[in-house]
């Protein structure tokens, strides 16, 4: 790691690059020309406008920095709301006590929309700003006034936005839901379009949130927001409602065992996919800052942990369990504590298989806390105080 480093020419940073991380063959060298000027370069093609694009989004990071310094709490927070595994532990109950169908459906579509994200990401190895800084070698005479924060550095590529992806699949579900709800009862197309605003406002927050924290550049957000958006029409209409257990099981195991097929393919084909992490480990101020949960397998064991979490729950209870609004209420309150505390539960780091896992077992639990245990215990308490 060498977050202090002196920052290299741009021919020796592309070097070392290659020799450090095994940059994959995929990922285009620019080719430059020096000119006069120590640390500068011509670049040519379409590199060249990447190269115009991850300046402009640097320079972006700055202004941003320089002018929102006194939110930044509010853009930490706003990062974290719209971090994947929020759609998990936060919208999922949140929405699932008030519908169930739309629970459901947030669940089902965070977990493809975050698989898709991460298949996405090995396709199109994204650099990401707050190593782009340091590799790219065009910041030697003026160096960015821009900082690091704890939410920074994460391992996989960065495009397209995660956050903003799933972000924008999952509240497409849930707005999409709210707004039908107002018109059919209010009939006011100016209530009914409501949610849709705040959902543009939602995106735009988490997208300059991203920006603010130098986890991605604006085209990335974009991007994700614009694919999230259309997986959320998509998959929202293809909730897995009442399948039996089997078609979740083979989902599950699909989508981890093809992953890890393509994962171990590309290697073959001599495509290093780990070169982000170690880019990360590399130019990220604070080591601690890195963490075994934001790399790419982890969020591969999520999706399908939580998609056979789904399977098992309809299974042990299809249907759910059927509660008024104040035992719906209580169990709401009852599963944010138990997922709050499952989510705490420390994980062992090494061996990695071991973490991944558990880590798989930890949102396989999740549906049945939500779903199954919690509103079951409530509605057999609650019954026997009615009686």
């Amino acid at each position: 790691m060498a977050p202090d480093a002196e920052i290299l020419p741009r021919s020796r940073s592309r070097h070392l690059l290659r020799q450090e991380t095994g940059a994959p063959a995929l990922r285009k060298a620019t080719r430059c020309r020096s000119e006069t000027q120590p640390g500068r370069c011509v670049c040519k093609g379409e590199d060249a406008g990447m190269e115009a694009v991850y300046t402009q989004g640097i320079w972006m990071a700055e202004s941003l920095q320089e002018r929102t310094r006194s939110q930044e709490k509010t853009w930490l927070v706003v990062t974290h709301i719209g971090d994947p595994k929020a759609a998990f532990l936060l919208v999922f109950p949140f929405t699932y006590f008030i519908s169930k169908r739309t629970g459901v459906a947030v669940l089902w579509v965070a977990a493809i929309s975050e698989w898709l994200n991460l298949v996405f990401k090995w396709m199109l190895f994204g650099e990401r700003p707050f190593w782009w800084i340091g590799e790219s070698g065009l910041f030697v005479n003026k160096q960015p006034n821009v900082h690091q924060f704890s939410s920074t550095c994460e391992t996989g590529p960065g495009s397209p936005s995660g956050h903003a992806m799933v972000t924008a699949a999952v509240w497409w579900v849930v707005v999409s839901s709210l707004g039908s709800f107002l018109y059919s009862r209010t009939h006011s197309l100016v209530l009914s379009i409501a949610p849709y605003l705040l959902y543009v406002l939602m995106l735009v927050a988490v997208g300059i949130s991203r920006v603010f924290i130098l986890a991605h550049f604006p085209h990335q957000v974009v991007a994700g927001s614009i694919t999230g958006f259309i997986l959320g029409i998509v998959l929202g209409r293809r909730v897995p409602e009442r399948r039996p257990l089997l078609f979740f099981f083979g989902l599950s195991i699909g989508l981890l065992l093809g992953t890890v097929l393509l994962h171990a393919g590309l290697q073959q084909l001599g495509i290093d996919l780990s070169w982000s992490i170690a880019l990360a480990k590399k130019w990220c101020s604070h080591a601690e800052w890195i963490r075994l949960d934001t790399a790419p397998f982890s969020s591969l064991t999520r999706d399908c942990g939580a998609l056979l979490g789904l399977g098992l729950a309809q299974y042990w209870k299809p249907g759910g369990w059927s509660l008024p609004w104040a035992p719906r209420a209580l169990s709401l309150a009852f599963s944010s504590m138990g997922l709050y505390h499952v989510n705490r539960l420390p994980l062992p780091v090494r061996p990695q298989g071991l973490f991944y896992g558990l880590f798989f077992i930890k949102f396989v639990i999740v549906p049945q806390i939500v779903m199954v245990l919690v509103p079951g215990l409530v509605h057999l308490f609650t019954h026997k105080k009615k009686d």
